[in-house]
């Protein structure tokens, strides 16, 4: 499966607010496109669709920015991804129209189960899970090995 840039900037903007969270304080896409590399014009475009999915709220004047609408523990990978990548929750085109009962197979053989799968696996990690990896990994990459 391939996740667009625009998804892939998406996760990683609404992790670096995860990780903001608990100030309270309004982030800027400025201060985003700094930290993570990611055009500020891509960002825009990022967080008016993940505003649309009332997944951040924006705060305007000098002090705004953007903020998670809900706890990290609550926003799950699906959620943002089914905001940015509309493709990846279309359902299959039917592969033959001759043949309807082929369609209908191919639906309930691997179409389906692989959407539900693919739902599953994106609503059980959630933005604290990603926060969790990121301390798991600065750990291992912080170990020191001697011989």
């Amino acid at each position: 499966m391939k996740i667009s840039a625009k998804g892939r900037y998406g996760l990683a903007a609404m992790t670096y607010l995860a990780r903001n969270y608990a100030a309270g304080a309004p982030v800027t896409i400025i201060s985003i496109s700094d930290k993570l590399g990611i055009s500020k014009i891509y960002l825009e475009q990022v967080f008016s669709l993940l505003k649309r999915a009332q997944l951040v709220n924006s705060i305007k004047g000098s002090q705004g920015g953007y903020q998670l609408a809900r706890e990290p523990r609550t926003i799950s990978a699906y959620d943002i991804l089914a905001s940015i990548e509309l493709s990846l929750m279309e359902k299959a085109a039917p592969a033959s129209e001759k043949m309807p009962a082929l369609d209908r197979a191919l639906g309930v053989k691997v179409f389906d189960p692989l959407d539900a799968s693919i739902k599953e696996t994106l609503s059980n990690v959630r933005l604290d899970d990603i926060l969790t990896a990121i301390e798991a990994q600065k750990e291992a990459d912080s170990l020191m090995y001697f011989i």
